[in-house]
């Protein structure tokens, strides 16, 4: 393959380095952005993203365990800095993040937790039974023809498209791809052009020279670049694509799937609260729901998958209306993560909402444009996709009216009270619902679990059977 270029622009763009299989490069060959917040990279020549496929991964053969013991010295080293890296990662990536700097100086707070031993070895026994399946060849137990097999779960070649709407993707990503120990090239987003470099940076000061950081690059190109994307998204050098993001990123990795090929899709989603009428027992409880359900819509300033964007509340249209009132003062509250101003909404997204206004018949509007939040009361959900702390609340006579509007598409659902989960789990299960939370618990990810509705670790390895033969 052969070097792709892009024309330089006379400006002073901030600097990204890239990781080639372990090593760091810093260089301004590559320039990217518009004018007013352009960065560079250093060259990226295609051949060194690639490892052969003639030779095995330099992690493939490293014990779990000695993988575990890096990435949990690595968790302690960021929480440290002993070098000041993170400390720099963060003011750079400040500068392109669309995150308040205190939201992000909180969520780069909460990477050395991302390395906890207990939660990788929690991972591995709930996804795989134990790490010597990651190791080598697990006999199965005597199946009914009585012959005897092995299956091994073998480290994958992968190119992840990561998200770039939190830090914690770019740490996700990269304690997964560690506990499968395959080879793995991150395409960084345009939004969080630092946080995986500097982890995998992290991980070779940790461990100089050991094949964990060695199975790691990392580069920025261009999303959809059809010289970049259609040289290495191929399964002469990967296995699969494991792709985050919008509907255009994801139909752009299908186009590449193919015999040989795999995606592994984390496909947009859309979460929502359900409050049944319990919350207007007091006007303690409905403050106190309030505030839950706020935590919820405001989770990374409205920016992730789990964030509750519609909330369907069991009540007349006076309860209802009291309900929003007091969630639209719970909305610009200080929580780990949102601030209490927020950001001023998107002009498209203003301009939703004030076509709204004036239509009392139908719709009743809490809130000013100015960032820290706009509650739009409906019977039937709007037509466009609340965000920037947009949140569209529907009055529903129960709860069960609210499952047409569940998808597959819909990820978290936040329920109070609680104990109202075990009535509506199944059918919003059936709908395409991935998780069923308490509410105000939306972003209380437990590492094991499935995530969008699948395990990552057993999607990310390849599953090899040794069929017949003596038990070894």
């Amino acid at each position: 393959m052969n070097s792709v270029t892009t024309p330089g622009l006379a400006s002073t763009p901030l600097s990204v380095g890239n990781i080639i299989k372990g090593r760091y490069i810093e260089g301004g060959a590559e320039v990217y952005g518009p004018p007013h917040a352009q960065f560079a990279t250093s060259e990226l020549v295609l051949n060194d993203l690639v490892w052969k496929r003639s030779e095995p991964g330099p992690a493939f053969e490293t014990p779990l365990a000695e993988i575990m013991d890096v990435l949990a010295e690595t968790g302690k080293w960021l929480a440290k800095d002993p070098d000041g890296l993170v400390a720099e990662s963060l003011e750079k990536a400040a500068r392109t993040s669309p995150l308040p700097y205190a939201v992000l100086k909180r969520s780069f707070a909460l990477l050395p937790a991302q390395f906890d031993r207990a939660q990788l070895e929690y991972q591995v026994e709930r996804e795989f039974g134990g790490a010597d399946i990651l190791d080598g060849w697990r006999q199965m137990p005597t199946p009914p023809s009585g012959r005897n097999h092995r299956v091994r779960a073998y480290p994958p070649r992968i190119v992840h498209i990561i998200a770039g709407n939190a830090p914690l993707a770019a740490a996700l990503t990269i304690v997964w791809a560690a506990l499968t120990k395959g080879v793995h090239l991150l395409k960084l987003p345009s939004n969080d052009l630092f946080t995986a470099t500097m982890l995998i940076r992290a991980i070779a000061s940790v461990a100089p020279g050991h094949p964990l950081a060695q199975s790691f690059s990392t580069a920025y190109w261009r999303g959809g670049d059809t010289k970049v994307e259609s040289a290495l998204f191929r399964p002469q050098y990967f296995d699969k694509i494991a792709a985050w993001g919008g509907d255009t990123t994801l139909r752009n990795a299908k186009n590449y799937i193919g015999p040989g090929f795999e995606l592994v899709a984390f496909d947009p989603k859309t979460s929502i609260s359900m409050i049944g009428r319990e919350a207007f027992e007091s006007d303690a409880v409905l403050t106190k729901v309030a505030d839950l359900a706020a935590t919820d819509a405001t989770l990374i300033e409205q920016q992730a998958c789990a964030s509750s964007r519609y909330q369907f509340v069991e009540g007349s249209t006076e309860e209802v209306d009291r309900y929003c009132a007091k969630l639209i003062e719970k909305m610009g509250v200080e929580r780990p993560f949102c601030t209490p101003e927020g950001r001023p909404l998107p002009t498209d997204m203003r301009e939703e909402v004030e076509g709204l206004r004036g239509m009392d018949d139908f719709y009743r509007v809490w809130g000013d444009y100015n960032g820290s939040g706009v509650v739009i009361r409906s019977e039937d959900p709007v037509g466009f996709h609340p965000d920037g702390r947009v949140v569209n609340v529907v009055a529903v006579p129960n709860l069960a009216d609210a499952l047409q509007y569940v998808t597959l598409a819909t990820q978290t659902v936040g329920v109070y009270p609680p104990a109202r989960k075990a009535e509506l789990r199944n059918a919003l299960a059936c709908a395409g619902v991935q998780r069923v939370v308490d509410i105000g618990n939306a972003g209380g990810v437990e590492r094991g679990l499935p995530h969008d509705g699948f395990y990552p670790l057993q999607r990310f390895v390849r599953w090899v059977n040794d069929e017949g033969g003596e038990v070894s």
